[in-house]
């Protein structure tokens, strides 16, 4: 198959600079179509945006459409960031995923974020090694915090990553990225890195216990397919998992192997998120991979550094990314 490259646009808006000053001008991007089919995704003049830098880790987008309002982490710093047209980003919550009363430099905040059937903030806290829920609304952000799902039969999480809420269940991975020493770590109480349900009637049920790293996970628009990533150097892997009506995997496959790009390009299978037509936006090596709900790679939007996830507009017109030290806005359809 042809590939062919499109140079895309890199406009640097800088709202603020949170923690240090900003590191970069400009970016290079280009936009790799591996398929035709990029066509009804993406049009053909494409425009990226740096709406934000000079964070430590960004990670979890949220957009909240009746807000106009993108939600991210930037998980060494305890910190949740909002951005808005009007106001560029600014601190929307902190501590927002360690909050023990005993200070820690090297606890780790927030990561994953999502909102529950009631449009509460649902939180994956590193530091705490649970999924919390902000008990107040979304326009009124205070650290205060409800308990979610924090154990596996006694034992303690490593340290939940990314998040869905699905029919009022709760879908989340677990990779122990969160310890202070990983795998190492001694407070590291259960031996896998599981995939877990965690269900209305409070139940935790173990959905996957074989993935070295599992980090974003998402559903196909019908709730057949669950999509993961695994991050992991030596299997850069996602994996699609067929589901039956009552929400239970029934077969599971490689979508696509990346493990060979981890050599020559920055980053890892990630943060992904699924379009109401069921393609799917994934950050993985060398930027955002695109797939079709059929799990034909399309084409990637290239970027230099290590992209961790992405959140999409309602229409699906937009889809925000955070880049390391940035947050990209790209324009996908006019």
């Amino acid at each position: 198959m042809r590939i062919f490259y499109t140079s895309l646009l890199a406009v640097l808006l800088v709202h603020c600079s949170p923690k240090k000053e900003a590191q970069q001008t400009s970016l290079t991007v280009s936009l790799e179509r591996l398929s035709p089919l990029l066509d009804s995704v993406i049009s053909n003049e494409v425009t990226i945006s740096v709406i934000a830098q000079g964070f430590e880790w960004s990670e979890g987008t949220l957009w909240l459409d009746d807000k106009q309002m993108l939600l991210f982490s930037d998980v060494p710093t305890n910190t949740i960031y909002q951005w808005t047209e009007k106001e560029g980003a600014k601190v929307y919550l902190k501590p927002s995923g360690y909050t023990a009363a005993v200070p820690n430099p090297k606890a780790q905040g927030s990561n994953g974020l999502t909102l529950d059937q009631e449009g509460h903030l649902i939180i994956c806290q590193h530091g705490d090694r649970r999924i919390a829920m902000m008990n107040s609304p979304t326009d009124q952000p205070k650290a205060e915090f409800t308990t979610v799902a924090y154990e596996l039969h006694g034992k303690r999480f490593n340290s939940p990553n990314d998040v869905v809420v699905n029919n009022f269940d709760y879908y989340f991975t677990d990779p122990p990225y969160g310890l202070i020493n990983q795998m190492e770590d001694s407070s590291k109480e259960i031996p896998f890195q599981g995939v877990y349900q965690y269900t209305s009637n409070k139940k935790t049920l173990i959905l996957i216990d074989t993935l070295t790293r599992p980090n974003g996970l998402a559903f196909s628009p019908d709730n057949k397919k669950l999509f993961i990533a695994n991050s992991d150097p030596e299997k850069a892997i996602w994996y699609e998992y067929s589901l039956n009506p009552f929400m239970q995997i029934v077969s599971g496959k490689i979508l696509y192997d990346a493990t060979s790009y981890t050599k020559t390009e920055k980053g890892l299978p990630d943060g992904l998120k699924v379009d109401a037509q069921g393609n799917i936006f994934a950050t993985g090596p060398g930027g955002i991979w695109i797939f079709s709900g059929s799990g034909q790679l399309l084409g990637k939007i290239k970027v230099e550094e290590a992209t961790s996830n992405c959140a999409l507009t309602a229409d699906g017109k937009t889809l925000f990314v955070t880049n390391d030290m940035n947050i990209l806005r790209i324009q996908l359809r006019k």
